[in-house]
């Protein structure tokens, strides 16, 4: 009986000391302070340093040829505006909302410990039987065994992403309606050309709206609080990813089936419709045909036609002004 523990991949030199710091946390810290302070320092820390990539690439002059909108540069008062809306809408809007994962977890029996946590992308059941092969004249059996972690977190995450991304798209549209957009969905658009921290500046309400699809993943594959750590992280890589103006190459979240990335969404802000989901191009049936015959020309043909608009508009005003 040959056995193999885990998975066949090779030791991961992270795990002990991630092990460690896990075990120290939750030998020095209540459940309550893990859920909600942990959780809140997360989305910070996270969110912050996500944003410095592209916080930087507008000072390096080799960078601006894959910003998306190089006609609009951002300003230092616009990501101030942005930087202040932030704080206040996470300490004031999402902060309340971390308070109820404790008793998230609580009312459904969520662990914490190291040993339920699922691991990251190989899983096999308790013992999986391979094969049989023949050694030395006679029948071998290899086993793998596993601990009781039936979920892949990765699979875990992309599915919270799915489902999130579902939800956006309709929402979303519907934040767009004529009779609603001015008074919540307006504020988001109010950067014409994104910038990264710019992705979560949003009216209250609109962080509520869309944010509630970020909960139901959680609600359905939730096995163990780290899973909503690791899905904040990475709905956070991707929202700032599209908000980030940059089409920058080598991009491994491209590397996603059906991504999106930075100029299809970039495409919504410039143009205020159309591309309305936020993760993947699947729900965007006649948009997403139309961005991939034109990829390279549609934005600027969309650009350069609100232009003209604009233009006329102001000549049609200065002459009803006499002018």
């Amino acid at each position: 009986m040959v056995e193999y523990i885990d998975s066949f991949l090779p030791h991961n030199p992270l795990q002990q000391p991630f092990k460690n710091a896990w075990n120290y946390m939750l030998d020095n810290y209540t459940k309550f302070q893990i859920a909600t302070w942990g959780s809140l320092l997360v989305h910070e820390v996270a969110y912050f340093l996500l944003c410095v990539p592209g916080f930087i690439f507008q000072f390096i002059p080799y960078m601006q040829k894959y910003k998306i909108q190089q006609d609009k540069p951002e300003t230092w008062e616009k990501q101030w505006k942005c930087f202040k809306t932030l704080l206040f809408n996470h300490f004031f809007i999402q902060l309340p909302l971390i308070c109820g994962t404790y008793y998230f977890t609580e009312y459904f029996n969520i662990p914490y410990g190291w040993e339920e946590m699922p691991r990251w992308c190989v899983d096999f059941s308790d013992t999986v039987m391979l094969s049989y092969i023949q050694m030395e004249a006679e029948y071998s059996t290899i086993s793998v065994v596993n601990s009781n972690r039936k979920y892949v977190l990765v699979a875990q995450c992309f599915g919270c992403a799915v489902i999130e991304d579902a939800w956006h798209y309709f929402l979303h549209r519907l934040l767009h309606h004529k009779r609603i957009y001015k008074y919540i969905h307006k504020v988001h658009h109010e950067f014409v050309s994104p910038f990264g921290m710019q992705a979560e500046y949003a009216h209250p309400l609109e962080t509520l709206i869309l944010g509630a699809g970020f909960f139901i993943g959680i609600v359905i594959f939730c096995n163990h609080v780290v899973l909503l750590w690791a899905w904040v992280i990475c709905r956070l890589m991707e929202t700032i990813d599209v908000h980030s103006g940059y089409d920058v190459p080598l991009n491994p979240l491209h590397l996603v089936p059906f991504y999106a990335g930075a100029r299809f969404h970039d495409f919504h802000h410039m143009n205020f419709i159309g591309n309305y989901a936020s993760t993947f191009t699947w729900y965007t049936t006649k948009e997403l045909v139309l961005y991939r015959l034109f990829q390279h020309n549609l934005n600027s043909y969309a650009y350069e036609d609100k232009q003209r608009r604009l233009i006329n508009e102001e000549q049609s005003d200065l002459a009803d002004d006499g002018l």
